[in-house]
C-alpha cells in the first residue's frame, strides 16, 4: 500500500511541475510577443560591464580616481546637477586634508541667517555645509534647461541603476557583482551617438540608446578629451573621464562601501572560527557518552 501511495504522489508531483513549467513558459513567451510588438524596454542597449577597483568582495575606492571624479563634477557636472546630500567635510575620505576642504568649500557662497537685523546674508561655505548647487530651486532649475530637470546627482549611482533581469542576477548572487551603476553611468557617458537610420530624435533631444528612461535625452554629451586637466597627469580621455566620473557618483551613492566589506569579511571570519569551536566543543562534550 505505502509502495503504491508513493508512486502515486510522485507522478502527481511530476504532473504539477510540468503543468507549472508549461504555463511560466506560455506566460514567458506571451510577454516577449508583447515585448516585441508593444513598447520596447530600456534601456535599448544593456550597459557595458567594466573592470572596478570597488568591484568584488575585496573590492576597495581608489582615490586618485575619485579625485579626478571630482575635479570633472566640478567643472562639467555642477553647471547643471546638484549633490544635496554631499557635505564638503566627506571630502576627506577622498585623501584631502582638512585645509584643502576649507579651501575647495570657500570657492562657494551660500545663504545663511537671519542675522541680528532679521536679514538673510551670503557667506563662503564651510566644510559642514552641503554642496552648492547650481541653482535656487527645482523651478529655476528646470526653467534653464528647457523644462528639463536635471536629477541630483548624490543617489544617482544608485537610482539609475538598471535591472539586470532573470537569470542574470541570479549569477550576481554568487559573483557579488553590484557594478551595476556605475556600468549605466559609464555606458551612457560614451554612448552618445547619431540616430539610426528611421529614429525620429525630437530638437533638444540626443540620441543615446543607453539611456534608462527612453531613446534620448535632454543632455548633451557633457564629456569631451582634455575639457579637464588631472593635476596627476592622467591622460583626460572621453574614456578616462567617464570611468572616473561614475566612480566618484559610486562613491557619493555608497562612500561605506570599503568599510562594509571590511566588516563583512571580519564577521564571515568569524562565523568560520565560531563554527569550528562549535564542533570541537560537541565532540569533546559527547566523546565519553554512549551511543
Amino acid at each position: 500500500m505505502k509502495t503504491v501511495f508513493t508512486k502515486f504522489t510522485s507522478k502527481f508531483s511530476a504532473v504539477i511541475v510540468a503543468s507549472s513549467l508549461a504555463l511560466a513558459g506560455s506566460t514567458f513567451a506571451s510577454s516577449a510577443a508583447e515585448d516585441e510588438g508593444g513598447t520596447p524596454h530600456y534601456p535599448l542597449m544593456k550597459p557595458v560591464e567594466q573592470s572596478w577597483s570597488f568591484a568584488g568582495p575585496f573590492g576597495h575606492y581608489d582615490k586618485a580616481q575619485l579625485q579626478r571624479g571630482l575635479k570633472i563634477y566640478t567643472e562639467v557636472c555642477a553647471a547643471c546637477h546638484s549633490m544635496n546630500l554631499l557635505s564638503y567635510r566627506n571630502l576627506s575620505a577622498l585623501g584631502y586634508s582638512e585645509q584643502q576642504i576649507k579651501n575647495y568649500a570657500a570657492e562657494y557662497e551660500v545663504t545663511d541667517g537671519p542675522n541680528d537685523d532679521g536679514e538673510m546674508f551670503e557667506r563662503p561655505a564651510l566644510p559642514n555645509d552641503r554642496f552648492k548647487g547650481p541653482y535656487a530651486n527645482e523651478k529655476e532649475a528646470a526653467s534653464a534647461n528647457n523644462g528639463a530637470l536635471p536629477p541630483d546627482m548624490s543617489l544617482l549611482a544608485k537610482a539609475r541603476a538598471p535591472e539586470r533581469g532573470f537569470p542574470t542576477f541570479i549569477f550576481d548572487i554568487f559573483t557579488m557583482y553590484a557594478e551595476n551603476g556605475a556600468d549605466y553611468i559609464y555606458s551612457l557617458m560614451t554612448g552618445y551617438q547619431d540616430p539610426p537610420e528611421g529614429t525620429t530624435v525630437q530638437d533638444g533631444l540626443h540620441y543615446n540608446p543607453f539611456f534608462v528612461a527612453g531613446t534620448s535625452l535632454a543632455m548633451a554629451n557633457p564629456l569631451s578629451d582634455d575639457i579637464v586637466e588631472f593635476d596627476d597627469g592622467t591622460k583626460s580621455t572621453v574614456d578616462q573621464q567617464a570611468r572616473d566620473i561614475a566612480a566618484f557618483l559610486t562613491w557619493a551613492a555608497d562612500p561605506n562601501l570599503d568599510q562594509r566589506k571590511q566588516r563583512g569579511f571580519i564577521v564571515i571570519l568569524f562565523l568560520i572560527v565560531f563554527a569550528g569551536l562549535l564542533y570541537f566543543t560537541k565532540k569533546k562534550i559527547w566523546s565519553d557518552v554512549a551511543h
